[in-house]
């Protein structure tokens, strides 16, 4: 594993910062909360001169505490619709019901509603949440409706769906499951700090396999060495000039103990060509 070097610096700031807010257990609940470190200064900068396209919205977060290091998002106490990035809280909806034993499913691709026309054949969660494949969290939620998922998503700080929300709008297809995008965030903080809960290893083992082959592997072309957790989505658009969707991208890295957290949104482009975008934007803070 290449290590990141900001995260260092990061981690020593940290140690002799002055603020109260500093060493505080889990994320906070507030977007003011922003951390005014050298490293989130020299990010935002960065960020912001390198990445001017407006069409890009993206907020970087020290993983331990929560803090916004560096941020361009207007309203992301809004909530909006945000695809694919609620499967794994849907997941862990069906896992609780389940006795966290998933089952496999064969994807046909279109045939079973997916997103990948010749589909993905024969997968298990852990591939599903890599591929971010449609036809397998049609299936895993065809039964669950938002009284099933509405705990989950109340437990990792996530808005709940509208009472009458079911099956696959419980997996972002659709526009029904809103949540702003800080608290998308902070809930992928949460989910990382849960590893060891039942159902929530086969979710990062997926997303670390998305970096490596799946949705978000066009990260590994400008952080071929790093170790990123990824997972991506594709939204109905938000935007007062309407595009065809939204892609997003939440990326944790190192894999093993995240350190920092960006999640972007690229107007107008499907979530694995924002990943792409994400991996260039984690380049840059190197």
């Amino acid at each position: 594993m290449v290590a990141i070097r900001p995260i260092a610096l990061l981690l020593t700031l940290a140690l002799v910062a002055l603020s109260p807010s500093s060493g505080r257990a889990g994320p906070p609940t507030s977007d003011d909360d922003t951390d005014g470190s050298l490293f989130a200064q020299s990010a935002a900068e960065a960020l912001n001169r390198d990445f001017p396209n407006r069409d890009i919205s993206f907020l970087l977060l020290d993983a331990n505490t929560g803090h916004i290091l560096a941020s361009r998002w207007d309203h992301p106490n809004a909530p909006i619709p945000m695809g694919s990035l609620v499967k794994p809280f849907a997941a862990l909806a069906y896992g609780e019901q389940h006795e966290f034993n998933y089952p496999t499913h064969i994807c046909r691709g279109t045939a079973t509603g997916c997103w990948l026309p010749r589909g993905h054949g024969n997968v298990d969660l852990t591939a599903a949440i890599a591929h971010s494949c449609n036809s397998y969290f049609r299936m895993l939620t065809a039964d669950l409706n938002a009284a099933d998922v509405s705990p989950v998503a109340t437990r990792f700080g996530l808005d709940a769906p509208p009472r009458d929300t079911t099956g696959p709008q419980l997996v972002g297809l659709g526009n029904r499951w809103r949540t702003s995008p800080l608290r998308m965030a902070r809930a992928y903080l949460e989910l990382a700090r849960r590893r060891d809960e039942p159902g929530v290893s086969q979710i990062l083992d997926g997303m670390a396999e998305s970096a490596r082959h799946g949705t978000g592997s066009e990260i590994a072309r400008t952080l071929p060495d790093a170790t990123v957790l990824v997972k991506t989505g594709t939204a109905v658009c938000t935007h007062a000039r309407s595009g065809a969707g939204d892609g997003f991208a939440m990326v944790l890295t190192p894999a093993d103990q995240p350190q920092l957290l960006l999640m972007i949104r690229v107007h107008g482009v499907p979530g694995a060509q924002a990943a792409r975008t994400a991996g260039q934007m984690l380049h840059r803070i190197e």
